[in-house]
């Protein structure tokens, strides 16, 4: 069972494993062994995941998921296919934690009145510095 929250757990026979080989180095076991985990999570049927959570979720790792709702997530940092899967698992239950977060509402405020008289102060002194800049009119006078 993944807990990621007090409501939120997620039977483990609902990912699905693969296992391949890992790139970079590790010496020979990198051609003998199959030590990259892949974890394959089909998130639009999880009947454990809420329906805001699964919503948030396609919006923050839109590329993650795949047409089918499939949600994959690979690990191939360690030597071993055991701690590939638990860091997998960690990754997953990282990403439901800031998917479960609800998405604070922004209360509309106004400039204060200082900020407005320095807004304006700054447009004018850098209009005067460009107007300096310019040289005599050569069609006047």
């Amino acid at each position: 069972m993944l807990i990621i929250a007090n409501q939120l757990r997620i039977p483990l026979r609902e990912f699905e494993f693969t296992y391949s080989r890992s790139s970079g180095p590790g010496g020979q076991n990198v051609n003998k062994l199959n030590t990259k985990a892949l974890l394959r999570w089909r998130a639009t049927a999880s009947s454990s995941l809420p329906e805001s959570v699964l919503k948030r979720l396609k919006e923050k790792y839109p590329r993650r998921i795949t047409s089918d709702g499939d949600l994959l997530i690979a690990s191939q940092r360690f030597r071993d296919a055991g701690r590939n899967t638990a860091d997998c698992l960690e990754k997953l239950r990282l990403m439901l934690v800031e998917a479960a977060k609800p998405v604070k509402s922004r209360k509309t405020t106004r400039p204060t009145r200082a900020s407005v008289r320095r807004r304006i102060e700054h447009k004018r002194r850098h209009a005067r510095k460009k107007i300096q800049r310019r040289g005599p009119d050569p069609d006047c006078c």
